[in-house]
């Protein structure tokens, strides 16, 4: 692994994310300007070894699967929507000056709907499923990437301290059961 250039290996940034980390009282530290970060995401570095035994910052990104599965379905949608509408645009929701959504126009709304069927029928169907993962990307500038998706309710301290803990002591048990989720009437009145 070419470590030469990349950042990530380099012991004054890993002390200085170090220092950094115990200031915090923790083992990692949040990515403070990815406007992503929610209870169900969360962009965090930490420190690890490489297999080579080579110590580094990991750069990484943890999700709940339920947040993948919607992602997935979005997806879809979008692509089912642009495929049977013509004029299909991304729908661009627009703020007027005292911060409201401006409403959607007759043709973004048919779309809109559109989009929520197939959403539906894809969920009543099952057609998408999730399984718990770590993709690791070595061809970054900084560190190595990863890309978690876990089977939990949120990204929380604990959530994240424990797969530290697995990862770097390479006890990592990722559950390969497939799975699909509902909205419930809830996340939908949201």
């Amino acid at each position: 692994m070419k470590t030469t250039g990349n950042r990530g290996y380099d012991p004054q940034v890993i002390a200085e994310y170090r220092k950094q980390m115990q200031a915090k009282g923790q083992r990692y530290i949040v990515e403070e300007a990815d406007d992503d970060n929610n209870e169900e995401y969360l962009h965090f570095y930490f420190i690890g070894k490489d297999d080579d035994g080579v110590e580094l910052v990991y750069d990484a990104v943890m999700y709940t699967l339920r947040m993948q599965h919607e992602s997935e379905l979005f997806e879809i949608a979008e692509h089912k929507a642009a495929q049977h509408f013509p004029d299909y645009r991304k729908i661009a929701y627009e703020e007027d000056e005292n911060g409201d959504l401006s409403t959607l126009d007759s043709r973004q709304e048919e779309i809109g709907l559109y989009m929520a069927e197939v959403i539906l029928d894809l969920e009543e169907e099952e057609a998408v499923k999730v399984q718990e993962h770590v993709d690791m990307d070595k061809h970054v500038d900084f560190g190595i990437a990863l890309d978690i998706g876990l089977h939990v309710e949120a990204i929380t301290p604990e959530v994240i301290a424990k797969f530290i803990d697995d990862f770097n002591s390479d006890n990592l048990q990722l559950d390969d059961t497939l799975y699909s989720f509902q909205t419930t009437e809830e996340e939908a009145d949201h």
